[in-house]
């Protein structure tokens, strides 16, 4: 299949998607309780929080891959968990955490998956579906790589890959689990600025759970402050960001100064070995 100069990408449509009164668990352990959150339509959001806060339950659920014990999500107005699952497919992308591809997989048979829930019986690969594909490895970077087995890539061409096949599915919505997590830090920040990239030209609303509290900052124009299953603070990097959130989401002593290059709050550890100067 050919993937060489695909045309400009569409605009994705503005689609919603709800936790409301959201509460789930494992077993007899419950992990998230009561929890309402609107991601914004066509922004940027990013879940961040200690380990085993509910960060990637959160995600999981909303993506429909857990079922709650209570509440629900609702996608464009409907019940997430009652919707057919080719339409859910249709409407909303998951990068989980470090998935894995089959043996013998090129990028371009991976990223042509990502056009499974277009697919039928009475309707076969198409020049949609070959169009979806050429943009996806073009967006990633990826078209130079496509006839590359997979588990040959290094840790940043594979994520872009699994990113690729995400955008290949043409959903308005993108929900990424630690997108950055293994990856060393130059490949992060590649990662994150594709990701920007899929929200700013292409219109698409992205979700995505942080570790790194400033990349958070930088890349989110919302931003989501777990602890223990709850939503503490939500809302734009520079109005919630204080030291006082990151002690009690992080159980943290910092400081909160300017990013020199985004201006973004970015946080300063003190931690036991050093002493920090009065805050401003």
């Amino acid at each position: 299949m050919t993937t060489a100069n695909p045309p400009a990408p569409a605009a994705a449509p503005a689609v919603r998607l709800r936790a409301e009164g959201l509460t789930v668990g494992y077993a007899d352990r419950t992990i998230i309780a009561g929890l309402d959150l609107d991601l914004p339509a066509g922004k940027v959001t990013a879940v961040v929080g200690a380990n085993a806060c509910g960060k990637s339950t959160l995600l999981k659920t909303m993506a429909r891959l857990l079922t709650p014990r209570a509440g629900g999500v609702m996608l464009d107005g409907q019940a997430i968990h009652r919707m057919r699952t080719a339409d859910v497919a249709r409407t909303l992308g998951i990068l989980p955490q470090s998935p894995v591809a089959p043996d013998g997989l090129t990028v371009v048979d991976l990223v042509s998956r990502g056009r499974a829930p277009h697919q039928a019986w009475w309707r076969q690969w198409g020049r949609g579906d070959e169009r979806a594909v050429g943009e996806a490895l073009a967006a990633t970077g990826m078209a130079d790589h496509a006839d590359r087995m997979v588990d040959e890539l290094s840790g940043g061409q594979r994520q872009r890959a699994w990113i690729a096949m995400a955008i290949a599915q043409e959903t308005p919505i993108l929900l990424l689990d630690e997108p950055t997590t293994f990856l060393d830090i130059a490949h992060q920040i590649d990662v994150l600025d594709l990701v920007l990239d899929l929200n700013r030209r292409r219109g698409r609303t992205v979700a995505m759970v942080l570790h790194d509290i400033n990349q958070a900052c930088r890349y989110a124009d919302h931003l989501v402050a777990m602890k223990s299953g709850v939503i503490v603070a939500q809302g734009a990097p520079a109005a919630i960001v204080t030291s006082a959130l990151i002690e009690e989401v992080f159980d943290l002593d910092c400081r909160i100064v300017a990013d020199p290059v985004s201006h973004t709050p970015m946080i300063v550890p003190i931690g036991r070995h050093h002493s920090a100067p009065p805050a401003c």
